[in-house]
């Protein structure tokens, strides 16, 4: 029977008295009868150390600690149960070597970071017997905000809680406070952002990360907003100040954490081993997105390559500091069975998904120079994600792709040919997967093959969302990928979109001049941007004769030969 904690300079014969304890059962109405009481202080007496027991609700002891003369480690408890309302289902029942100590900063934290059952401290008295106990519990959401209640006893005698009763009265209640404000399959989380950014840009930044969690179907019960000078490597924020945070989270009913700055392998499993809260950081929340939204093979492989490199590095350690990202948020894709293989299996599960985009890639570089042989005109729809792409393209052209008002609603891009009307003129126009601020590399390396498309482009739609606030700093980012990607030498149109949904005159008039103004959703502008779209086409453009079906603001076809350009 394993015992936790420091176990250092202990004898074979200590060592087995410890082991022992794994023996004792407490009724399901006590919460520390005498005789362990008196067992316990009477070993961490004659050890010279804080001893505690992780007991459950049966009244088994699953967890014996072996600690120092001022404290003791709890172990990692993230494999137990967890959830809104929910505590662990353990009581930590431990030893006080210090007279008059109490219940100290750390009992506390512990009993809110991991919802435990209760904290039931005794003093060790000169003899070695139990002196007075301590104990801490949890309280329900409340007018005060009071998160726990302290009590201290004289003796172990005078506790006459039934605590079996009692415990499930206290986690009934908790239950009907966060019941229902869980949505369907989804979680809770807490928000955090800290940097040393101004604090427009944090909490604009923030915004964002608002919006990524409603797109993975994340309710948000709180954000912080928390302006640090430097990073601490271990957790990322001071110790006060996260536990604090996590603290308010638990109390709030959140199954979630989400950083919107990225975590190291060390801040992730540091940071869990914590609280009893999944842990994740901003590119997972978007890998999770991307897994939920990807239909096609390609966009799938893309996914999956990007979550195993992403997670690569964070497989070393304890197998258990994985546990709170498999499942739900932050845990699809690859799944909980390729998540805890080993090092090597997932390298070689990496060559082969880049195996298969490398095929993929061949096969769609075959399309592209199929496409120009036909010389056919090619547009590409680019923008901030959920600036419009997809409205706009299914306006243009009657599809019926997926839009949503929602940030990555589209990861399979699209590309269809388009006829102007009365032009004589066909286009072959694509919708492409949205930018955003700060894509994590991994991210511009997995969709880098889907992004070549715009490399053959002979002119760049830029769609701008104007009703957004940020649009401005939006049009800027996107303009910078461009740069990065070398793409600033093709032709671009600006567009800006969702002038409908701007009800501010003042805001419409100042808008820049140079830039066309439309609304993809109700076809507002769109005659001066075809006009556009065909100034810029050369004279003499190959025309196809063979078309099919009206749409709004021109015709569309599908070849057999095109068919399989709808990719990611």
């Amino acid at each position: 029977m394993r015992i936790y904690g420091n176990t250092k300079d202990l004898t074979s014969s200590e060592k087995k008295q410890l082991e022992r304890l794994y023996r004792k059962r407490l009724p399901p109405d006590t919460l520390c009868s005498q005789e362990l009481g008196r067992a316990l202080t009477s070993l961490s007496h004659r050890l010279g150390r804080e001893l505690g027991l992780l007991v459950d609700r049966k009244g088994n002891v699953r967890f014996v600690l072996c600690g120092e003369r001022d404290g003791i480690l709890i172990p990692d408890l993230s494999m137990l149960r967890r959830g809104p309302g929910r505590l662990k289902g353990l009581r930590l029942i431990h030893t006080h070597l210090r007279k008059g100590k109490g219940l100290d900063s750390e009992d506390l934290t512990d009993l809110a970071l991991l919802r435990l059952d209760a904290v039931f401290a005794v003093d060790v008295a000169k003899d070695g017997l139990p002196g007075q106990s301590h104990l801490a519990y949890l309280l329900p959401p409340n007018k005060e905000g009071k998160k726990w209640e302290v009590q201290d006893f004289s003796a172990i005698s005078q506790v006459r809680i039934p605590f079996d009763s009692f415990v499930k009265e206290l986690e009934d209640e908790m239950e009907r406070a966060f019941g229902g404000k869980v949505l369907p399959g989804g979680e809770r989380a807490i928000l955090v952002h800290a940097s040393a950014r101004p604090r427009e840009a944090r909490e604009r930044s923030l915004r964002e990360l608002e919006q990524l969690a409603y797109s993975a179907g994340v309710e948000v019960v709180a954000s912080i907003n928390q302006r640090v000078n430097r990073y601490h490597p271990g957790h990322l924020l001071g110790m006060g100040k996260l536990r604090s945070i996590l603290i308010e989270g638990l109390y709030l009913g959140a199954t979630l954490v989400i950083f919107d700055q990225n975590l190291t392998p060390v801040q992730v499993n540091k940071i869990s081993e914590m609280v009893d809260l999944k842990v994740i950081d901003r590119t997972q929340l978007i890998l999770d997105i991307f897994s939920k939204r990807a239909r096609s093979r390609e966009g799938k492989i893309q996914v999956e390559l990007a979550q195993l490199k992403y997670l690569l590095p964070r497989l070393v350690g304890k197998g258990t500091a994985m546990s709170r990202l498999t499942g739900g948020i932050g845990g699809r894709g690859p799944g909980e069975k390729k998540l805890e293989v080993d090092r090597r299996r997932v390298k070689q599960r990496i060559n082969s998904l880049e195996r298969d985009l490398a095929k993929i890639a061949k096969r769609r570089l075959e399309r592209r120079k199929r496409r120009k042989r036909r010389d056919i005109f090619r547009v590409s729809l680019v923008g901030y994600t959920n600036a419009g792409k997809s409205t706009l393209l299914n306006t243009l052209t009657g599809s019926e792709v997926l839009s949503q008002d929602k940030l990555f609603a589209t990861l399979d891009p699209t590309t269809k040919r388009f006829f102007v009307k009365g032009s004589g003129k066909t286009i072959l126009i694509s919708d492409t997967v949205g930018f955003i601020r700060e894509m994590p590399e991994g991210l511009k390396r997995a969709f880098k093959s889907t992004l070549e498309e715009l490399e053959d482009a002979d002119l760049l739609i830029h769609v701008v969302d104007v009703s957004n606030p940020d649009w401005r700093e939006e049009k800027e980012a996107v303009e910078e990928i461009l740069r990065e990607m070398g793409l600033e030498d093709i032709p671009m149109i600006t567009c800006l979109n969702k002038i409908d949904a701007v009800e501010d005159q003042k805001t419409l008039s100042r808008l820049p001049a140079g830039a066309i103004k439309i609304s993809a959703r109700t076809g507002a502008g769109l005659d001066v941007l075809l006009e556009e779209i065909t100034g810029f086409m050369p004279r003499g453009q190959h025309q196809y004769i063979e078309i099919q079906g009206p749409a709004p603001y021109g015709d569309h076809t599908h070849f057999s030969d095109l068919q399989s350009d709808t990719h990611s």
